[in-house]
């Protein structure tokens, strides 16, 4: 077992320049598996619709659907620290962004993301307030960005956004910042004048931390992602082992010997006995 890492853990490590390890994470074996690992925040992330619930977009993700895998994930998590995505449309006032946080809270989650910048800072405080720590996601936004370029804030005004957003984020009490798909160059300037760690998805080497969704990287499916690396190959390695099976199931070689139970031979003659006066009771 690790340290615990707790809310202040992560500006404290911001200080050390040590590196934060961020996972998605939609169940209790994969959150056993994170936490045992050292994963620093075991992240119930809205990709759960499209990776395991079957959604086309994070945008039909329920609140019904987080709180039911906030809870699996944190009957898995020891040391980490759990936050979970508040899903699309979940917060878009103050109120209802306390209410719904509320919810995750209850879950279990100790953290709770959103997305967006400038826009969202009145939800921001207004968690804050209630004692409910937040994260904030600015640059590429999954549950709301449209067009299909893969990278934002390749563009001056586009940069400066994500530098303002950040700091508006910041400024509200925000506990950290997601920046996705934003340059490197840019990343680090928002990195080096924010005073809340930053965590990257595509966003490069040099923010405070790292995100990745689990799915990706360990090879569930083939990521289109050029920030993806994989770290295994789950898909071949699930698709053999199904095939196998299916294939020792037809050619009657599963089950074996050593796979079955077994009862006495008298027994078994007890059984068979009682068997016919029970399927074929005699006439009396």
């Amino acid at each position: 077992m690790g340290a615990r890492v707790k809310i202040e853990t992560l500006g404290l490590m911001k200080q050390r320049g040590e590196p934060i390890a961020v996972l998605t994470c939609y169940d209790h074996p994969t959150a056993v598996f994170q936490d045992g690992a050292g994963v620093d925040v075991i992240f119930v992330g809205d990709s759960v619709g499209v990776n395991v619930l079957g959604y086309d977009s994070p945008q039909q993700v329920t609140m019904g659907d987080m709180r039911h895998h906030t809870r699996a994930v944190r009957r898995g998590v020891v040391d980490a620290l759990l936050m979970a995505d508040l899903p699309y449309r979940s917060y878009e006032t103050p109120a209802q962004a306390v209410k719904n946080a509320r919810q995750l809270a209850l879950a279990g989650a100790e953290v709770v993301k959103l997305e967006g910048g400038r826009n969202v800072i009145g939800q921001v405080e207004a968690l804050v307030r209630e004692g409910i720590p937040v994260v904030g996601h600015v640059g590429y936004t999954p549950q709301t960005r449209t067009g299909k370029r893969p990278v934002f804030g390749d563009r001056a005004e586009d940069a400066l956004d994500v530098l303002k957003d950040a700091h508006a984020l910041a400024s509200a009490g925000a506990l950290g910042v997601v920046l996705e798909c934003v340059p490197e160059r840019v990343a680090e300037v928002v990195t080096e004048r924010v005073p809340i760690p930053t965590i990257g998805i595509g966003a490069g080497r040099v923010c405070d931390g790292q995100v990745l969704v689990a799915h990706d990287m360990l090879g569930v499916h083939k990521s289109r992602y050029r920030f993806v690396k994989a770290y295994a190959d789950l898909e071949g390695a699930m698709q053999q082992a199904f095939a196998s099976y299916v294939n020792e199931v037809k050619a009657h070689r599963f089950p074996q010997d050593k796979h079955r139970f077994k009862i006495k031979s008298a027994e078994l003659r007890r059984f068979n006995l009682r068997a016919e006066e029970a399927l074929w009771p005699s006439k009396s």
